[in-house]
């Protein structure tokens, strides 16, 4: 979905070992779980923020739980490649995904059929993160706040661009509750990842972009995008001086590409709440402030907590799907 290039963000995924190294069992035969290094699947390529979370997460968990947590990626296909691996795996625990919500919610109501069931096949764990959008643009002068940029959105509908990392994408959302709430028309301008949406931005080959917050944050930084407003309840201790989308005067545009720890459906309650309180564990203190450079919070979650999220974010997709008047494909 995205692949980020924010070298801090970058260098710093490489440098987590793809398998950390397990401490060397006792003499006793271990019975507990896990017992043998544990798979999680991420499907998406290697280097963008999900997959970064996967390593970070799967170090942490290497250490408290004393067994591998292996990221293999699967990528392809907006997670028709992975995520029906994950569906179909032993429900044991030895096999979970590290998933952007979008593959469990948004999936559902852009694709006529899906391989996997995104409520049925899967038993949630804890969402870790929040990634908060934020309305970009290459020309401050022409955009200097979001009211600026709406009113030339409503004088010429359907001329104002927006880049995307795809139909369906945390962006492409954004942007149709953009429309949605604002009764203005934009054209849409999908691309195949966010990478190259964001270089068109900031080559001003589109107007703008509702981007997840660590694509923007460099070129924010650098000067080379003027961020106009965060989709979040409160500002990002990222980008302090961008103001909230209720502060620019439109309250109920929030939006958040959360990603969240899963499982096979059957996997033991056990397992799961094993699972959640070495999560909660490993987003500690030291993860917190990392990821806080690139804008994307820490949140974790019940797997209760996660369930709800699933089942509002499929009715909230699906309603603004069908608003922008978006056929299956």
């Amino acid at each position: 979905m995205h692949t980020h290039r924010h070298s801090r963000f970058f260098l710093w995924a490489l440098f987590v070992p793809l398998v950390a190294l397990a401490p060397s069992g006792g003499a006793l035969a271990q019975t507990k779980y896990p017992d043998h290094p544990v798979k999680v699947i991420v499907a998406l390529p290697a280097g963008g923020s999900v997959d970064m979370i996967a390593r970070s997460l799967g170090q942490k968990l290497n250490a408290s739980l004393g067994q591998p947590f292996i990221v293999d990626n699967r990528a392809g296909a907006s997670g028709q490649i992975g995520m029906p691996v994950v569906a179909k795996a032993p429900a044991d625990g030895y096999t979970l995904t590290v998933s952007p919500a979008s593959f469990l919610t948004t999936n559902k109501s852009i694709f006529k059929t899906l391989p996997y069931d995104p409520e049925a096949d899967f038993a949630p764990v804890s969402r870790l993160v929040n990634q908060p959008m934020v309305l970009v643009v290459k020309d401050k002068a022409k955009y200097p706040t979001v009211a600026a940029l709406l009113a030339a959105a409503k004088a010429a509908p359907g001329r104002l661009t927006y880049a995307s990392s795809g139909d369906g994408s945390p962006q492409h959302l954004a942007g149709l509750m953009f429309e949605t709430r604002t009764k203005a028309k934009l054209l849409h301008v999908p691309y195949k990842g966010g990478a190259p949406a964001v270089n068109d931005t900031l080559a001003g080959s589109v107007d703008a972009m509702f981007a997840v917050m660590p694509e923007a944050i460099p070129h924010v930084q650098a000067g080379k995008l003027h961020a106009l407003a965060v989709m979040s309840p409160q500002r990002s201790p990222a980008l302090p001086n961008v103001p909230t989308m209720a502060e620019s005067g439109f309250a109920d545009l929030s939006l958040s590409a959360w990603i969240g720890l899963f499982a096979p459906v059957k996997t033991p309650r056990q397992i799961i709440d094993q699972l959640n309180r070495a999560v909660q564990a490993a987003l500690d203190a030291e993860m917190k402030a990392k990821l806080a450079e690139n804008g994307v919070e820490v949140s974790a979650s019940t797997p209760e907590e996660l369930q709800q999220m699933v089942a509002r974010d499929l009715k909230l997709h699906a309603e603004l799907v069908k608003a922008a008047g978006l056929v299956p494909q």
